[in-house]
């Protein structure tokens, strides 16, 4: 009898340790509490030299899987508790975590995800990112998040990829040789254009929402010249291996052309609320370039120059790629038990990084939220497919668990708005809108 209850007592203690702690972070209010400090000593050094306002002013710092969150300033509605010297507390699973300008509380802040392990630069550059995309919410630009599709195709990735080489030659020299690099840079870019033409006012919009928030974090971290040139050169060769460009091409180009053009002495005050600036135009007007009428007249003898040919061997490899993840994954989510939902206003917070295309047939996204008129959708593994044009997804639905509103498979859950419910159909799940009694 007592061999039992020794037994029972420890399976007690056991489930009451599980329960009552939570999750291991690596970050803690005092760590939150120095990175404030050092953020506000970036603006302050700053103190409005580069757009006129010092960039300091609410922050939160949230763990993604925790969803802790920790805060320098208080929220308007008494959500959060000071703590440690902080203001502490949780963001509500329901709510999407992004790297941008949130409001929460009644407050605005600027919202910056912790990554998986302490990375100081990453964090303070993130922080600085989200400070900038407050100070665009605050001069009436609303947040953007941008998915240009054909950036992924064959030969626009060909352009870009030819365009980032040639950028990474012009922040490698200087006076003549640089400008002959700008202006190499700038025929890739426009034989892309000629070639892509429908999508120029998106990408131009893209470059400059997150292309001057990447610069600004860039510029605001780093404390010369050269320092900068290298951080923008990494970010260069760091993009260029993305598996996909389309929803990440527009940050470092923009960020590159805003650095030339502002050691220049252009003024990008007056462009940064622009919805129809095109970066390259500035970079020709302001450094005088001279570019052909027709850019794909000399863009092929030009790309040779810059090793086209293993470019083109790149891309092949990526395809090879493709097939080989097709053969591997796509039954995963065509031919077992899958959960299909449609799309109507999707909002998508994921790491440009994280992501891998099926050519036509979608994009995997190993990680992603995702919240819709039906609800908040969480992808923590395993991955989910999304269709090329944004209105469908799919995910594996073996033992699919349901708690009321919240479903839960393997590597994802869904908390669905009171008009939803998935419904098995054969062997397959369905997201439906069903009607309330």
């Amino acid at each position: 009898m007592k061999r039992w209850l020794t037994i029972f007592i420890l399976i007690f203690l056991a489930g009451c340790s599980g329960k009552n702690n939570e999750p291991e972070i690596y970050f803690t209010g005092e760590k939150a509490s120095k990175y404030f400090q050092k953020i506000d000593s970036i603006c302050l050094r700053d103190n409005g030299s580069l757009w006129g306002v010092n960039l300091s002013g609410p922050i939160i710092f949230v763990d993604r899987p925790t969803r802790r969150l920790f805060a320098n300033s208080p929220d308007n509605e008494g959500i959060l508790r000071l703590r440690d010297g902080v203001y502490q507390g949780y963001f509500p699973r329901e709510r999407i975590i992004e790297n941008s300008a949130v409001e929460f509380g009644g407050a605005l802040y600027a919202m910056t995800p912790l990554p998986p392990e302490e990375d100081e630069y990453r964090i303070i550059t993130a922080a600085i990112n989200s400070l900038f995309h407050s100070y665009q919410k605050k001069i009436g630009i609303k947040p953007q998040k941008f998915i240009i599709h054909e950036m992924d195709e064959k030969f626009a990735r060909i352009w870009l990829k030819l365009e980032f080489r040639a950028l990474r030659k012009a922040l490698e020299s200087d006076g003549l040789q640089r400008d002959q690099y700008l202006r190499d840079a700038l025929i890739f870019r426009g034989a892309r254009r000629e070639q892509f033409s429908s999508t120029a006012k998106e990408e131009n919009l893209f470059e400059i929402y997150e292309g001057l928030s990447l610069f600004t974090s860039t510029m605001l971290c780093n404390r010369s010249e050269e320092e900068i040139k290298q951080k923008l050169i990494e970010g260069l060769d760091f993009f260029y291996r993305f598996q996909s460009f389309s929803r990440s091409f527009g940050f470092i180009l923009g960020s590159t052309y805003s650095f030339l053009l502002h050691t220049n002495g252009y003024n990008l005050r007056k462009i940064v609320d622009s919805d129809t600036v095109d970066l390259g135009m500035e970079v020709m007007r302001h450094f005088n370039l001279q570019v052909p009428e027709v850019y794909r007249d000399v863009a092929g003898s030009l790309a040779i120059v810059y090793e086209v040919e293993t470019i083109y061997k790149e891309e092949e490899q990526r395809m090879n790629e493709i097939r080989e993840r097709i053969r591997r994954q796509l039954s995963k989510f065509t031919e077992k038990s899958v959960l299909s939902i449609e799309l109507e206003s999707p909002y998508f917070d994921f790491e440009p990084e994280d992501i891998r295309s099926l050519d036509t047939l979608g994009t995997i996204y190993n990680s992603i939220r995702i919240a819709d008129n039906w609800g908040k959708l969480t992808v923590d593994k395993n991955g989910c497919l999304i269709s090329y044009n944004l209105k469908h997804l799919r995910l594996p639905a073996r033992n699919i668990k349901e708690i009321k509103n919240h479903y839960y498979g393997d590597g994802w859950h869904i908390i669905l708005n009171n008009n939803w419910k998935i419904m098995k159909e054969g062997d397959n799940y369905f997201l439906r809108r069903v009607m309330l009694p």
